[in-house]
Formats: structure tokens, sequence, C-alpha cells
């Protein structure tokens, strides 16, 4: 059971009515009949007991296994009884049969639309021979995502060989030479036209403008860029499929990685822009106001977000929910900004770099925000594993529901759930956690609790030290990488250490829902690999211009909210044919996306960005 699993999604097992005939009398033989992710299991029992089928999902951690259903003995020798059974086709699953004994035990990953048989047989030897046969084949689900794969693969490389044509000598005389035409009977035209005008030489038209110097880093608009896409994607959907969707515990999804990147570059970016500012002379304080206005903007506008569309009536602020993705970004911004803002140096040039420290002046110069972040740590820790949780061990860190053989039914979360009741209260906490999914949890929980707050603001602060190593580095592009790479191997060894490289076993498993230490050490090594990969292609050798996710990460706080805002209109999200489709999800989600990038880039072409 505890083996490494990256994605997760439901399991789910609805009991029908038993069937009189044989497993062909089955309304749930028929694809149209089955929904999105589920597969028939038809158990035909030839035995003279009734037996009692229960399942359990590998992606359920010491979990009590769910009755399945009953199904009764055989009537005659000649008339064996039979029950059909949904099941779903995501993840593999183990099945238990027993009598007044366990008579077997069958682990088996079914398809999609796929229908089985589960025979139960006697033996010459009065053991019972349990066998799986597969009576119609399931159909290949992840289809789509190849074609989805190939088709934005084939248009990139459309696209890069036309660039490629584009930059060919005579493509380029030719070109050039055909502007040059066009432009002159422009002129020529514009004067007949309008002859007052001043007419600009020809030759001042067609000279491309020399380039203007610009120390914006584009890799980390792209890094931004590609985080807020996947999470814009995830959002409307993920075409359904369950490595797009949260996990319900321990473990990581692709939906798990990018909201930490998200942060992380917040806190390279936070770097940058207060070393530039205060280099252009601007005062602490009045930084300091812009910084407490930006995240009071972030937390109101993310309250307004993530509640119910008030198109639909009045909202009960009984109900509000408080915590959310922006209300984490502006708590996270807030105390990094201001601890950035308490030791920054506005002139970097100025310092020495022949002192004995001087190869460690981006973590020794900034020592006490090193100690206050620290200190922050510590107090999640004690917190944690120290706090009292009335009717739960301390330092739980499970989820609860039917987990850890169903001992600690509501004790979800642990003390991040208890601190979140306490100051937030239940009502305006989530209320669906992803937790529900596999474990069945029945209390709320909220992944954006205020808990978990305090390792968002350590992922920003790692951010904030990438930006201080491009500071201090900037004319050294291989010290850089070396550094963001030194910080990915220590952050990593963290990682092993606290999740003894396991999903379940470790002192500290890596958790979305908690934002564990060892999520935040796991994403921040993920997130200083993958900076260093952006900008020596992106920044360094200029082998790629970042695009298309560098247009959205430029204007990240317009498309984050447009796209929540939005998501139900047209052409973001329309009435479909065919609701249990994957294809019809992806293409829509995949859409979706497509807009956005496409609103970004022409944003971007009008120099409209919207900043807060």
């Amino acid at each position: 059971m505890a083996q490494h699993h990256f994605f997760y999604l439901a399991v789910m097992a609805v009991c029908v009515a038993p069937l009189a005939a044989g497993p062909a009398a089955s309304p749930y033989k028929q694809h149209g009949s089955l929904k999105m992710d589920q597969a028939v299991l038809t158990v035909i029992n030839q035995l003279d007991t009734d037996v009692v089928v229960s399942w359990l999902s590998e992606r359920c951690y010491q979990c009590l296994y769910q009755q399945l259903g009953v199904v009764p003995a055989r009537t005659s020798p000649d008339h064996n009884n039979s029950q059909d059974f949904l099941l779903s086709s995501q993840h593999a699953i183990t099945l238990q049969v027993n009598s007044s004994l366990l008579l077997c035990t069958l682990v088996f990953h079914f398809g999609e639309h796929g229908n089985y048989s589960l025979w139960l047989r006697n033996t010459s030897t009065s053991t019972v021979n349990c066998s799986m046969e597969t009576d119609r084949e399931a159909v290949n689900s992840y289809i789509p995502i190849l074609v989805a794969v190939l088709v934005f693969g084939g248009l990139a490389l459309m696209f890069l060989l036309l660039r490629a044509i584009m930059g060919l000598n005579v493509v380029s005389a030719l070109l050039f030479r055909i502007g040059g035409t066009f432009e002159t009977q422009r002129l020529i035209n514009s004067e007949l036209g309008s002859p007052g005008r001043t007419v600009t030489p020809v030759t001042d038209n067609i000279l491309p403008p020399p380039p203007s110097p610009s120390k914006r880093l584009r890799s980390l608009d792209t890094f931004r860029g590609f985080s807020l896409v996947v999470m814009v994607f995830v959002n409307y959907g993920g075409g359904r499929y369950w490595f797009f969707r949260h996990e319900s515990w321990n473990g990581l999804t692709v939906a798990d990685l990018v909201f930490p990147w998200f942060v992380f570059i917040m806190g390279t970016s936070i770097a940058l822009s207060i070393n530039s500012l205060l280099r252009s002379g601007c005062s602490r304080i009045s930084l300091l106001k812009k910084v407490l206005w930006r995240s009071l903007q972030l937390f109101i506008m993310g309250v307004l977000v993530i509640n119910p569309n008030y198109c639909q009536g009045s909202l009960s602020w009984e109900h509000l929910r408080i915590p959310g993705v922006l209300q984490r970004l502006a708590w996270s911004y807030l105390v990094v900004a201001c601890l950035d803002l308490l030791v920054a140096r506005g002139h970097l040039d100025m310092l020495p770099t022949e002192a004995w420290w001087s190869s460690c002046m981006d973590v020794l110069l900034y020592w006490p925000a090193w100690i206050f972040v620290l200190l922050l740590e510590l107090l999640w820790l004690c917190l944690t594993f120290l706090l009292p949780v009335p009717g739960c061990p301390t330092g739980y860190l499970g989820p609860g529901g039917i987990g850890d053989m169903g001992m600690y039914t509501n004790c979800t979360g642990g003390a991040a759930a208890l601190v979140d009741r306490w100051l937030l209260g239940e009502k305006h906490m989530y209320q669906t956690p992803s937790s529900r999914v596999v474990y069945f949890t029945q209390v709320p929980y909220d992944p954006e609790g205020l808990l978990g707050s305090i390792n968002s603001i350590l992922m920003a602060f790692l951010g904030l030290q990438a930006g201080k190593i491009i500071l201090h580095y900037r004319d050294r592009p291989s010290s850089i990488i070396s550094r963001c790479l030194i910080w990915a191997l220590f952050l990593g060894v963290i990682s092993a250490v606290l999740t003894k490289c396991s999903t379940n076993q470790g002192f500290i498993p890596v958790n979305k829902n908690l934002w564990s230490v060892s999520y935040v050490t796991t994403l921040a090594c993920f997130a200083f690999v993958l900076l260093s990969l952006l900008y020596y292609m992106v920044d360094v050798k200029k082998w790629w211009s970042g695009a298309p996710f560098c247009y959205p990460g430029m204007n990240s706080i317009l498309v984050y909210v447009g796209h929540e805002v939005l998501e139900d209109y047209f052409p973001f999200r329309w009435q479909m044919i065919n609701t249990q489709s994957h294809a019809e999800h992806l293409s829509q989600n995949l859409l979706a996306v497509s807009c956005w990038l496409l609103i970004s880039y022409l944003l971007y072409r009008k120099k409209i960005f919207w900043k807060i």
C-alpha cells in the first residue's frame, strides 16, 4: 500500500439490486449507461452460502474496507446468483470476498467502461476459487490526451519551422523588398491625400528601431505564466482526468505543483522589484504603504472571487468562506515583502567582494529575515505536533474518515483544522475538501487555512532567496545556475529525510492540504531546478522567447481573476453533447486555456497590464 503515487481521483462504488437472470441482463452492460471513469463488475456466486463483497482503493492508506454488497447463495446447482456493481476505473481496487470466513482477496485495475465478471467457485479441495474474467474490453480514455499533445506539438513545430524560414537571408531580403515597396506606395498615397503633412524619409520607416535595453528577466514571466496556465487548466477541470486533480491527502498530482510555484516566483519578483525601487530612490516607508495596500487589495479580491455568484441571489455572511488562493498570496506577499524591506540593500555593487563571507553574502546579509522565518517554521512545528486536539492524537497529520482504520473519523488535518475552527469558525471554511473523495471525511477542512499559511511564507521566502541570488550574481549566469542547483539539492535532501522517500510513511509526508514543510521543500526543490533551466534557455542562451507562457505571466492577476469570474461563460464553457466524454471535457478546457493565452497576448501587444 505504501507505494509511490503522484496522482489521485475518486473511487466510487454503487450497489444495485440483485439480478434475477444472469449477467447478460444487466442494464449496465451497455457503454451508454455508464458514467465517466466507471466499470461494471458482475459477481457470480456458485457457492452454497451468501457472500459479502468489499472494496478498498489503492489510494486509501490504512483504510477500512467498504462494503460493496451481498450476493446471495445459488438457489440450485443449475442456477447461480449474480449481482452487478459499478466501480471506479481510475486506480487499482482490492476486492475482498467474505462469508463467515475470508474467502479470497483480489487486486484488479478496472478499465473505463469495461465489463468484468468475478466467478466464485468451489474446487475439489473444498476451497473457493475466485477468478476475474473480462467480458468487454475497456475504452482507452487517454487517447484524447495523446491527440492533444500531437496537435499542440505539431503547432509548435510549425511555428518553429516558420520562424526558421523567416530567418533565412533570401526570405528576409524578399520581405524587406516587399515591405519597402508597400511603404513607399503608402507614403505616396499619403502625400497625395494630405499635402500639408511632413513626410518621413522612407528609410526611417523601413529600418527597425534600435533595441531598447531591458533588465526584465523573461524567464520569471515564463515560469509564472506556465504555473498560471496549468492552474487555469486544472481549475477548469483538466479534462476530468484524475491526475489533473488534487491529491486526496498525502502525495502529489500535477494540480498540486502549480500554486507553490506561483508563490515561489512571487517571492523572486519581490526581491527584484524592491531592489529596483530602492535604487531609484523610493523610501522604505512609501514602499511599505504600497505593500500594505496591495496585500489588502489581494485579500478583498480573493474573498469576492471564491464566494458564490452574486447573480444567483444574496450571499449569506454566515457561510462566507474566508481563506482562499488570493488570500494566501496576500498574506505571503505581505510578510515576505515587509521582511525584505527591512533587510534589502539598494546598492549591491558597493558591497565588498574580497571578504571571507562574500561567497555566502546572498544569505548572510539578510540573517535577521532568516531568523524570523525559521522562528515561524518552529511555530508551525510546535502547533502541529504539540497542540492538543480534543478527541484526536496530538500531532495527528492524517485525513480522518475511514483512514487509520477509522479510529480518528473527525480528526481531519489535526491541529491545522482546530486552529481554523477556533479563529474562523467551521462555516467559514471549505466545506468539500479533497479528502472526502477517497477517505469519505465528513468535517470541513480548508487547504488554504491559517496554519498552512506559515509554510506558504517559507515558500515565498525561498523564492526571495532565488531573487537574491539573481541580484548578487547578475553578471555571472553560471554562478546563478550553480547556486540554484545547490539549493535544489539541499532542499531535496531535507525532503528525502522528512518523507523517508515514501508517500505515507515519513516523519512529515508531502501533503498539499496541510502545506507540510516537506511539501514546501519538495516543491521549492523542483522550482529551483525549473527556474535554472528556464533562465539558461530564455535569458542566457535565448533559445526560447518564453512564448506563449510569458504573456499571461505579465498579466497574472488579470488572468487568474478573469478565469474565476468568467468560468461559466462562453467561450470558456458551453453545454456539452456528452458530459461523460473525456474528449469533450478536454477540448473545452484546452480551448478555455487557449482563449486566455490569446487574451494575454493581445493585452501584451496593446501594452495593457493590470497591476495592483
